[in-house]
């Protein structure tokens, strides 16, 4: 017989099926999350119009509670030249599981996701408005360098 560990609490990334399509439904932000993120189901309609985005679903005890889409040319291009990138986007965690180190753990997991999904990816790249100090601060809090590019 063997046995294997279900850790609880743990995080992990996923690209969006059926299957979480209700929790995520029911999504809960504040309103200048909102504005700078969008609500996940709001996404998920947009990247089932454009192959080129693809939405991935935070886990977090195997229940969905995060949502980001990674851009691939299209969604680049008013960034960077490199064809080689990925725009991340819409990047959120579910009001109700903010606080919990979800945010910070998934982002760390995003460069083994990217690596094994996308395998030419040669960059991440992040466009956040310069009012949103709190993902700022996560994303230089993981490694993000901020660019300050102007286009």
């Amino acid at each position: 017989m063997s046995f294997m560990r279900m850790d609880r609490d743990e995080v992990f990334l996923d690209f969006y099926k059926d299957q979480y399509k209700e929790r995520l439904s029911n999504y809960r932000l504040t309103n200048e999350q909102i504005i700078y993120s969008g609500l996940p189901m709001e996404s998920i309609n947009e990247c089932k119009q454009d192959p080129e985005r693809h939405p991935v679903v935070i886990l977090y005890d195997h229940r969905p509670v995060g949502f980001l889409v990674l851009h691939g040319w299209n969604g680049v291009r008013q960034y960077s030249q490199n064809q080689n990138a990925l725009l991340l986007s819409a990047f959120s965690v579910n009001g109700d599981f903010q606080g919990k180190g979800i945010a910070t753990k998934s982002l760390q997991l995003l460069d083994t996701f990217i690596k094994k999904h996308f395998p030419k990816t040669e960059e991440v790249i992040l466009a956040v408005n310069h009012k949103n100090n709190m993902a700022q601060h996560i994303y230089k809090k993981v490694g993000y360098v901020d660019k300050d590019l102007w286009y």
